[in-house]
């Protein structure tokens, strides 16, 4: 499905309800999902964000299969009008609730607004995480370049900030750093940024992060006031020439978690016949 206005031209393909183009004057911002890399664009991470231990969530005492980010980006959405999919569950061998998943994107000037909401159509409390996974063209790309580009940070008050790195990933999952790191408010993006896998900051310290050319110049930027986490990543491949800006209502599990789906970090109740919504915009300049 393609929507567009008078400044940008959004494709959403119904596949995982997830933007595959984002143009503005000609110019691609959208990775392209070249498989070499990373064979996606902007999935939906749902019901699970980053990875849960050992791919597994336990719900009432049984143990059920649950694959890093979830499983709605490799769903068969439903168009449902201009800018909207919908996907309809009924308690999945690894996910025993019955739910509608709602995607919307609206196109607002030189913005994208993007609404996911979660219903729950079951009789008992559900719960769910949701996040988002957009990647986008580093510009002006070479390899040879000891920066690529910048990437800013801002807290939910719209400020600069220099956020503090207090887990480090290890098999997906969290670890306790000996030393907290913090990270420049203007962090340059290196060729070595990716080593030790995403850079996640926790307990809604970045809520918008705004991708930046080599001069300084914004480019690109995701903004999720209801943030509760906020990865950036990007393969750490050699000519990886694209970053993603990441909000999450939702988080990977610390190591060796063995708890319930209800005891998960960043996990969000959904009493019978109510919605949770999460919302985010990217701004192209």
């Amino acid at each position: 499905m393609k929507i567009s206005n008078n400044i940008l031209s959004l494709e959403v393909a119904a596949h995982g309800a997830e933007p595959v183009s984002l143009v503005k004057d000609g110019r691609e911002y959208m990775w392209s999902a070249d498989p070499a890399f990373w064979n996606r664009h902007a999935p939906i991470l749902f019901p699970a964000v980053g990875k849960p231990c050992n791919n597994e969530i336990r719900i009432g005492g049984k143990v059920f299969t649950m694959k890093q980010h979830g499983f709605a980006r490799d769903c068969q959405f439903e168009e449902a009008g201009e800018g909207r999919f919908r996907l309809v569950c009924d308690r999945l061998d690894n996910y025993p609730y019955r739910f509608a998943l709602e995607a919307s994107y609206i196109l607002n000037g030189s913005s994208v607004e993007i609404v996911w909401t979660v219903e729950n159509l079951d009789s008992c409390d559900m719960y769910a995480q949701i996040g988002a996974h957009p990647g986008f063209m580093l510009p002006d790309y070479d390899p040879s370049d000891a920066v690529h580009a910048y990437v800013r940070y801002y807290d939910v008050e719209g400020s600069p900030v220099s956020p503090v790195i207090e887990s480090g990933l290890e098999n997906g999952n969290r670890i306790p750093v000996e030393v907290t790191k913090r990270i420049p408010e203007v962090m340059p993006v290196e060729n070595d940024s990716f080593v030790n896998d995403a850079l996640v900051f926790e307990h809604g310290q970045v809520v918008s992060a705004e991708l930046c050319d080599k001069q300084g110049n914004p480019v690109v930027r995701v903004d999720c006031p209801q943030a509760e986490a906020y990865g950036i990543w990007a393969p750490n491949k050699p000519g990886c020439p694209f970053l993603c800006l990441e909000p999450w209502c939702g988080i990977c599990d610390v190591k060796d978690y063995a708890g319930d789906i209800s005891g998960r970090t960043y996990i969000h109740r959904i009493v019978p016949g109510d919605k949770y919504t999460f919302r985010y915009t990217i701004t192209v300049f």
